[in-house]
């Protein structure tokens, strides 16, 4: 036979108690045996447990049939109640559900109900700066080459005049007496609580009883900053780069934020970037491209020469190796692609075009084999 409580009686109610005056009835308890406010005592946090499980069976509305019908047995596993016994939840989030959220992050009972307790957790007067965000552009070879540059910004800047303290004389701060240190209040309205942020500290849990009259207390104040930064050669469109501690300053003496600089690249008015490869394309003279030679092109570190095969093709790429980017992954180099459009002349005169006429005669079909393969394939639709 069972040796538990009764769980009616435990919470002290009748057996036809309705919902609500079974929640009453566990509220008061719960603050009365909470171990927070009956530190060592073995006893009260055996009661809290008891009370616990009392209220999380009658407040389901199955597990308290099956309870009313076969009390503790129910959930010992033979008459099939569900629930109870080896399902009970930690007595402390019992507590937590019921007297809502801001209990629930593991808090002592003191943090909840705004006491002074001991183990009450407070919030610090110091509080850490926000994270920044600045968008830089660049241009391509500062890209592929790395640079340094010099960044204006306005941001929370520590304040010199108290060095981030917030305290004319540096240890002027004192517990807020509103909210105990805690940051916030709580109000309790019948069986609904609610926290809210102190009004009168702000949520710092310390109140500056001499504050600095440049920054009013607060530890910091806008300014205009200069900060440096290095782009490292490789970098891409999106590319982001941190620079710790240069965020706005902390209040009241807190660590500050980051400042994170994401880059993006401005078109370049020859070259197209691919990861590391780098693409170009050049007009190559009607001639070259027919009886072969030399060109010029650019690359981001200078000129480059490109031998040009007699017969090349318009739309033909050349490659030139390790004259593209740094990969920022491997260290290594990308290419320039050199594709060539060759260039037909827009003006000639009455000999040149009869000298061109010859010369068309003279070389005959055999010689333009993509044309002869195009109208191979094409024949059909004139036929």
């Amino acid at each position: 036979m069972s040796t538990k409580k009764d769980y009616y009686d435990l919470l002290g109610t009748a057996r036809d108690a309705d919902a609500s005056t079974i929640k009453k009835a566990y509220r008061k308890l719960a603050i009365k045996f909470h171990p927070d406010k009956n530190p060592d005592d073995a006893e009260a946090e055996a009661k809290f447990k008891e009370i616990g499980e009392a209220y999380e069976v009658l407040s389901n509305e199955d597990k308290r049939a099956a309870y009313d019908r076969y009390g503790h047995s129910a959930f010992d596993g033979g008459m099939g109640g569900g629930g109870g016994g080896g399902g009970f939840h930690d007595a402390s989030d019992i507590f937590s559900q019921v007297f809502g959220g801001a209990f629930g992050g593991g808090g002592g009972f003191d943090d909840f109900f705004g006491g002074g307790g001991g183990r009450s957790r407070r919030r610090s007067a110091a509080q850490a700066g926000s994270d920044l965000r600045y968008d830089l552009d660049i241009s391509l070879e500062e890209a592929a080459a790395g640079c340094e540059k010099e960044l204006e910004i306005e941001k929370e800047a520590s304040c010199s005049s108290c060095s981030g303290k917030g305290s004319k004389s540096g240890s002027g701060s004192k517990t807020c007496s509103t909210c105990g240190g805690a940051g916030a209040v709580t109000r309790q309205a019948g069986i609904f609580v609610q926290q809210t942020t102190c009004p009168e500290c702000k949520g710092a849990g310390q109140i500056i009883s001499d504050p600095c009259g440049d920054c009013r207390g607060q530890g910091r104040r806008e300014e205009t900053s200069r900060i440096k930064i290095r782009i490292p050669a490789g970098v891409d469109r999106g590319t982001r780069l941190r620079s710790s501690g240069n965020g706005d300053a902390g209040l009241r003496g807190g660590p500050a934020g980051d400042l994170y600089v994401f880059i993006d690249i401005k078109n370049h008015e020859m070259f197209e970037r691919d990861g590391a490869d780098l693409h170009c394309e050049i007009p190559v003279p009607f001639s070259v491209a027919t009886l072969g030679g030399e060109l010029e092109v650019p690359t981001l570190e200078g000129k480059a020469s490109i031998k040009i095969p007699s017969g090349t093709q318009g739309g033909t790429t050349f490659r030139l190796r390790s004259r593209g980017i740094k990969d920022l992954s491997y260290g290594s180099k990308g290419d320039l692609n050199i594709t060539v459009h060759v260039e037909v002349p827009t003006r000639l005169n009455s000999e040149q075009k009869e000298k061109l006429k010859e010369f068309s005669e003279s070389i005959g079909e055999k010689n333009t084999p993509m044309q002869e393969s195009f109208f191979a394939k094409a024949k059909k639709f004139f036929e």
